[in-house]
Formats: C-alpha cells, structure tokens, sequence
C-alpha cells in the first residue's frame, strides 16, 4: 500500500469487529512503526497505555462519555505526551544525548548547552513545556494510524474523556497529558462507512 491509498483508506471508524483481536507482534509492528516519527530533537516525549482487558476497557469507557468502541475495539492506546520529557535526567533525553555523542553529532562537553538550549525552547514556562508535549506526541499519534492503516487495520482517535478522571482510574503520573485515546481493531462485518467527508481545497488552505 503506497502513501496515496494510506490516506484515502484511513477513517475515523465507529464500528468495530468484537470477533476478531489484534495479534501481539502486530501491534508491536505498528508501535514501533510509529516511533519513527519525528520529534524535536529527537527527544520523543511520548509513552503509551496499552487498553486491552474487559476490565479496563469498561472503565475507560465509563470516562469516555460511554462512547461504545471503547470496549468493542480489541485494542485502544492511551498516548501520554511527557512534559518533563526535555529535562536533564530524563531516560529517554539521556539516551538522545548519549546516541548523539556515540553518532558524533555533538561532544560530551555540549552537555550544558544542550540543557540550555532544551530549557530555552521547552522549559521557560508551563505553556512551553505543555506545548512540547502534545506537538510531538500527536505526531506520534498521527503516525500510528497511518500504521495501523498500513498494516490493514482500522482506527478512531478520541478526546472525549475525563482527562483527570482517566489519570486517576489508570495511576497515570503527573507529567504526563493525555492528549488522546485512539481505539485500533478490524472493520465490523457489514459495518457502512461514508464517503470521505469535505476537505478544504488547496486555495483554502493557504493562509494569504
């Protein structure tokens, strides 16, 4: 499947085949897939939850405005986009920096700077570092569903939830938002969908 049939095949879909699980290793494909996503300085300040019990599905879905392809889709991710993900100390920073060292993009004595540099853009205030989050994280997001789409099956973002009320039910810590939840699984059998609704054109895009 090439990108063109990528984004013409990939829906907001409702209806979800409650017969049919997603395979471990394909939703391992599919994850790593979309780590490949850019993010800024490559810091990826992104986790997920992984939503698959009965159990925990019926509680998500309970914060999710009871929205039914919480519990009928066999798989739903939970994208946390990390807010001290730029932070000196950070695994996931520490391991950029040691990667760029290793890859000689910058030397060990850049250290400082780089930590400057990250508290500059991300860190100078809340807003900074909320916006760093949810930035790289959606790019994230987009880039498993455009997975998901790519290895057959199908996807529904959702920001319809308690956003506190999710963190509190799944012990989801402090820095981390939950910008949103995307429900993954197969087509429901005789499920209709749509045609593609209105895009802007080109002209409408563009901002004079």
């Amino acid at each position: 499947m090439n990108f063109d049939q990528i984004i013409e095949k990939r829906r907001a879909v409702n209806f979800f085949d409650t017969e049919k699980d997603v395979d471990e290793s394909l939703l391992k494909k599919i994850i790593l897939e979309a780590g490949n996503a850019p993010s800024s300085y490559n810091l990826q300040p992104w986790k997920l939850k992984i939503i698959r019990t009965p159990e925990q599905k019926e509680a998500l879905r309970k914060l999710a405005f009871d929205q039914p392809k919480v519990t009928e889709a066999p798989v739903t991710l939970m994208v946390l986009a990390d807010r001290d993900g730029w932070k000196e100390g950070n695994p996931t920073m520490e391991k950029v920096f040691a990667d760029f060292v290793k890859a000689g993009k910058m030397q060990e004595e850049q250290r400082e700077w780089f930590a400057g540099a990250r508290q500059a853009l991300y860190g100078r205030d809340a807003e900074a570092a909320q916006a760093f989050a949810n930035k790289n994280s959606s790019l994230f997001a987009m880039s498993l569903m455009f997975s998901a789409t790519a290895n057959g099956l199908e996807s529904h973002p959702m920001d319809g939830f308690d956003h506190e009320g999710v963190r509190k039910e799944f012990n989801i810590p402090d820095n981390y938002w939950i910008p949103m939840l995307i429900a993954i699984g197969y087509l429901k059998p005789g499920a209709q969908i749509y045609p593609k609704g209105w895009r802007q054109s080109f002209e409408e895009i563009i901002l004079d």
